[in-house]
């Protein structure tokens, strides 16, 4: 999740559980744990960008899952029309406004409503399993 802190300057952190809620109205989820330092300032902008990186960004996740204030060193972006930070080669954007912040346990889950979204390129994302990185590999379905 990437947003624009206070002070004018990009944030982000890496999530583990990011959903799709609903449709009609557009609704995303995802649930940062409650000792995140970043969350306060992406709760504090009210809004976000869902990035999902491609599974050559295993750079972009490291950068952003580091403790520190200066996670976007080494990660270009550009802004989305909120103007919340759309990273540069992510497979797809989603731009939200947060809607709801629910306590569960020692997670939140913030609901997100849509207000943009766009696939870039339809790649293999990056998905993190069991400590490791790795990529989607689809296969064929039954007729």
């Amino acid at each position: 999740m990437t947003a624009i802190a206070s002070d004018g300057r990009p944030v982000g952190m890496a999530v583990g559980s990011f959903t799709s809620v609903s449709l009609e109205p557009p609704l995303v989820a995802f649930l940062p744990d409650k000792s995140s330092t970043t969350f306060p300032k992406i709760l504090a902008a009210q809004r976000f960008c869902a990035n999902v990186l491609g599974d050559d960004q295993q750079h972009v996740c490291h950068s952003l899952s580091r403790k520190g204030d200066d996670k976007f060193a080494d990660v270009d972006w550009t802004p989305t029309p909120s103007g919340t930070p759309r990273i540069l080669g992510s497979l797809a954007w989603i731009d939200c406004e947060i809607d709801a912040v629910h306590h569960a346990g020692d997670h939140y889950i913030v609901v997100g409503r849509v207000h943009h979204l766009e696939l870039d390129t339809p790649e293999s994302p990056l998905i993190f399993f069991q400590g490791g990185y790795g990529g989607f590999a689809a296969t064929d379905t039954p007729a």
